[in-house]
């Protein structure tokens, strides 16, 4: 087991993407985040089922960290209830590992 996890974050657009990205890197809460465009959401939202284009967030960062993460998040996220969910890892590439810890500490 690792302390390095994988957070996902949907976003309406590259804009609040690329803001919420450059948050969480220049605090050092995440050490590389992938932004994926081109997703499709399908989700019920105030008892309607809703479509949305969304880019989804994959971010890279220590279990430690995810309280500050999930704040910086909220501080800059345009919806009213953001995805925000953390997946822990069991295993990783070392080096990978030592260097995500390098970058966010």
């Amino acid at each position: 087991m690792t302390d390095a996890i994988l957070v996902l974050c949907t976003c309406p657009d590259e804009t609040s993407a690329d803001l919420i990205s450059t948050r969480l890197l220049e605090s050092r809460l995440a050490a590389c985040i992938n932004q994926l465009p081109g997703l499709t959401s399908v989700y019920r939202w105030q008892e309607k089922i809703e479509r949305a284009r969304e880019i989804q967030l994959i971010i890279k960062s220590r279990a430690e960290l995810f309280e500050p993460l999930r704040q910086c998040i909220l501080a800059h996220h345009p919806y009213e209830v953001p995805e925000i969910l953390a997946l822990p890892t069991s295993q990783g590439h070392q080096p990978y590992l030592d260097w995500l810890t390098q970058e966010t500490s």
